[in-house]
């Protein structure tokens, strides 16, 4: 079965940086979609980034610019690269993976990332940023 681990989540300061890593079992990164989420107290589950199976990304508006969305193919792993955080930025960020032939419904007719699309989460790890 699909496993998918998150790890590098932290406590950090305003501006600074986090890489977040998703290692992937069962499951072959290089050929299909994956993505990150994040939720905040209080507030609804947010697609964060996408990453298509030719390398293509999306980007949530609210990181677009900071954070960057990678995948090492050797390893399996997908990563987030977190720089310039804010204190907005704190949440839970879960590693997900789309249903098995479904990358063509990743993304909305308005460019979002589709919640439904992904069948496979992992169990997502802490970020906390302070002023």
């Amino acid at each position: 079965q699909v496993q998918l681990v998150e790890s590098g989540g932290g406590s950090v300061q305003a501006g600074g940086s986090l890489r977040l890593s998703c290692a992937a079992s069962g499951y072959t990164v290089s050929s299909n979609c994956m993505g990150w989420f994040r939720q905040a107290p209080g507030k609804e589950r947010e697609g964060v980034a996408a990453i298509g199976r030719d390398g293509s990304t999306r980007y949530a508006d609210s990181v677009k610019g900071r954070f960057t969305i990678s995948k090492d193919n050797t390893k399996n792993t997908l990563y987030l690269q977190m720089n310039i955080l804010k204190p907005e930025d704190t949440a839970m960020y879960y590693c997900a993976a789309v249903r098995d032939g479904w990358c063509s419904w990743l993304l909305s007719s308005k460019g979002r990332i589709v919640e439904s699309a992904f069948g496979y989460w992992g169990q997502g790890t802490q970020v906390t940023v302070s002023s």
